[in-house]
């Protein structure tokens, strides 16, 4: 690691505060403004199936969704190598011009072929970026106090919804589908794009330390420039790749959304098969979105003070048990009370996973790449789930089988933290000696 002269900047004495805390402020900014439209997916599905207006069938339509859940599991781990191999903020330009694109693009459509390739392969591109990058770059701040970091930006996830569902219901109502991408398209691209302008790949591209970093510890910057940033992240890789976590963490995560893809798609669904009304079903989906947003901040606090692996399987574990609710819910009371439960393991299950990353491979790691390839197996599980949760309720003709697998599906990725290692160590901890020697300056 290269060292840089100590300056405190200007805008971290006006603020007040450690500029750690602007960057967990701007990337909650941008994760809302980049996934506003699909946090509001369930209010554009009716539209697109009008008959008077694209009249496409529900199969075609959530087919789209699950090729945005796939492609957006396949870019993360290229995303992760852009921001380690060029640093965040470069990548999240990339990210905001692709994601104007799209939703422009998706706002001509006419065919479903085009709202497979603008909305369920180019957004999920720009979304990739705005996920694994994003996620590592604010990591990269802190030293202490990473939960909390972690926890809020996780925890604007749960609020997503109580603020994208109306914006596009009046979208939708008083402009129709078209500005319902192009809207949040052109206001969210430029919101996007100013943002990234208070966002910085580390500490060091403003002469400053992480929070947390000791008085006496120098100003460091972790990435390495050029062609020797190229080096360091494959070296990362190839050592990483040798540890059994890397591989579990990645199968944990598709085990995980897989089970909870199920609920997600499925549980008004199931609501309503037990007679609810639509409006105390989607209720339903509601509270669970609520309980999430707790555990979505708690969880990467508890797991920064304690360690993520005991954190992570309780999650899981409430997040599988609640499920056996649904064999034997027909009252209103219990499928809140199943929403509450499965919301709180839910909110918990995914939102450590940049913690657990930061204790198995250190503070100087690029671990984007890492990150980048559990949210491959986060994409492809959530549309595994989705598909084979509704393959199941087809061939059974109930919907006991499709929370039979979700069960199955959870309790799997239980299991598979158990065996993980424990967080007190490092399990790269000399990587960084393969790394060639810094040529000195001049």
């Amino acid at each position: 690691m290269s060292v840089v002269n100590q300056t405190q900047p200007k805008i971290a004495l006006a603020l007040g505060v450690h500029y750690a805390w602007i960057m967990v402020i701007v990337a909650v900014g941008m994760r809302l403004t980049s996934s506003a439209t699909r946090s509001a997916s369930s209010v554009l599905v009716p539209v697109l199936a009008d008959p008077n207006g694209l009249g496409w069938s529900y199969g075609a339509i959530g087919a789209a969704f699950s090729l945005q859940w796939i492609f957006s599991g396949v870019f993360g781990p290229p995303a992760g190598w852009l921001g380690d191999r060029f640093g965040a903020r470069p990548t999240m330009v990339v990210g905001a011009l692709l994601f104007i694109a799209a939703m422009m693009l998706t706002g001509t459509m006419t065919e479903l072929w085009q709202f497979y390739l603008y909305f369920g392969v180019l957004l999920s591109a720009a979304m990739a970026v705005f996920g694994v990058p994003l996620m590592v770059g604010v990591s990269l701040w802190f030293k202490k106090r990473l939960g909390v970091g972690m926890g809020a930006l996780q925890a604007s996830q749960g609020v997503g919804p109580f603020v994208s569902v109306p914006l596009i219901l009046w979208l939708l109502n008083d402009f129709g589908l078209q500005w319902a991408f192009w809207g949040p398209g052109i206001a969210g691209g430029i919101l996007l794009l100013l943002m990234v302008r208070l966002f910085h790949s580390e500490p060091a591209d403003l002469n400053m330390k992480p929070l947390g970093a000791e008085p006496d510890e120098p100003v460091q910057r972790i990435r390495r420039k050029g062609a020797e940033s190229k080096v360091q992240v494959s070296t990362f890789l190839r050592h990483a790749q040798r540890t059994g976590a890397f591989w579990n963490l990645i199968g944990i995560h598709f085990w995980g959304c897989a089970g909870h893809a199920i609920v997600l798609v499925f549980m008004i669904a199931i609501a309503e098969e037990q007679g609810l009304s639509k409006g105390v079903a989607a209720g339903t989906f509601m509270v669970m979105s609520l309980a999430s947003t707790g555990t979505r901040f708690a969880v990467p606090v508890i797991a920064d003070r304690i360690g993520s692996k005991g954190v992570m399987a309780v999650c899981f574990f409430l997040q599988a048990l609640p499920v056996l609710i649904l064999f034997v819910a027909q009252d209103v009371w219990q499928f809140y009370l199943f929403a509450v439960l499965f919301g709180i393991g839910f909110g918990g299950e995914m939102s450590a996973f940049p913690i657990i990353n930061r204790q198995y491979y250190g503070h100087t790691a690029p671990i984007g790449v890492t990150y980048g390839w559990q949210m491959l197996g986060a994409g492809v599980g959530m549309a595994a789930g989705a598909g084979l949760g509704g393959l199941a309720w087809d061939l059974s003709g109930t919907y006991h089988w499709t929370v039979a697998l979700s069960f199955i599906l959870s309790m799997i990725g239980a299991i598979s933290i158990l065996i993980l290692p424990a967080t007190s160590k490092l399990l790269t901890p000399h990587w960084e000696d393969d790394l060639p020697q810094e040529r000195p300056p001049g």
